[in-house]
């Protein structure tokens, strides 16, 4: 990877823009000479390039006009004199020193100072009494918007793979404690793939009886045979009876609530294959107070809050 990450790129970068630039300004100059005379000695006609189209209409043979010309030079010296003040020749940072990195500090700081006051505001609150303020909510909703609607979708009602947070299934618990928690800190879920260790048939016998444990259509001698193998490989995680457990992410079951679908097919890939989810940390992306937030507006969703009345 070094011939990547030499100086001689640096060089080139800039070689290859400086003389750019001057090569268009040359050719300007070669268009605006005048190489022919406005008239021809013999008939007084303007010089013309010998193309004719509709019988008379003809090709001139004349530069372009000084005002357009002067356009594109000054084209080229706006270039030239931009890539004195910001960087744009290799690792020439620019006399200005502007950097993108340093532009979206500064407008950060200009919005810590216009909004910090009200974030404060905000988080001196508890998550609760939060949840039920509008003017919270309205704040909570946006950095919803930015921030978790492209796993979530915008309606909080998650996709295959992506948990709803509209209702009162939660694989990592509900309360605002562990809702702040999965925003701050993020979650891992694992599910470990049993397809080698089982075999087809024992693996279609399990789905089978995950399948009855929510009342599902399966086969009730695919089920009871299954029965074994949970209690073998599910329980540690699931529980004896199906429940789930919170405090690892294991999901309940019992209900129709399906993070990856409950088809016969989706739990036998499931079991087969295994699944791991991520929940990314946000704790070095958002503030305390906006974390705050963002969680008692998670918090309302799955109890009909105030930000609800306008969701399908």
């Amino acid at each position: 990877m070094s011939q990547f990450t030499s100086d001689f790129w640096d060089v080139y970068i800039a070689v290859v823009s400086v003389v750019s630039i001057v090569a268009c300004a040359v050719f300007l100059r070669m268009q605006s000479v005048r190489k022919v005379s406005a008239k021809v000695e013999t008939g007084g006609a303007k010089a013309t390039t010998g193309h004719t189209w509709d019988e008379d209409l003809a090709e001139y043979n004349n530069p372009l006009p000084r005002w357009w010309s002067w356009l594109f030079y000054v084209t080229v010296i706006f270039s030239l004199i931009y890539l004195v003040l910001y960087p744009g020749l290799g690792s020439w940072p620019g006399t200005l020193g502007w950097t993108q990195v340093g532009q979206l500090e500064q407008e950060i700081a200009r919005a810590e100072s216009r909004f910090g006051p009200t974030y404060e505001k905000f988080a001196a609150m508890d998550v609760k009494e939060l949840s039920a303020d509008p003017q919270a909510l309205a704040v909570g909703e946006k950095l919803f918007l930015n921030n978790c609607a492209q796993c979530h979708a915008s309606d909080a009602r998650g996709s295959r793979g992506f948990p709803s947070l509209a209702d009162m299934d939660w694989l990592w618990g509900g309360s605002p404690e562990a809702i702040r928690a999965s925003i701050t800190e993020g979650r891992v879920g694992t599910m470990p793939a049993w397809g080698e260790a089982l075999g087809e048939q024992r693996v279609k016998d399990l789905a089978h009886y995950v399948l009855s444990l929510s009342g599902g259509a399966h086969d009730s001698i695919r089920a009871a045979r299954g029965q074994e193998d949970f209690a073998k490989t599910c329980v540690a995680c699931h529980g004896a009876q199906g429940k789930g457990n919170s405090a690892m992410g294991a999901p309940d079951l019992t209900d129709k609530v399906w993070l990856h679908g409950g088809s016969e097919e989706r739990i036998i890939e499931t079991i087969s294959k295994g699944r791991v989810d991520q929940m990314p940390a946000h704790k070095d992306k958002l503030s305390s107070a906006r974390i705050q937030l963002l969680t008692a507006y998670v918090y309302s969703l799955s109890r009909g809050g105030a930000a609800m009345p306008h969701r399908k």
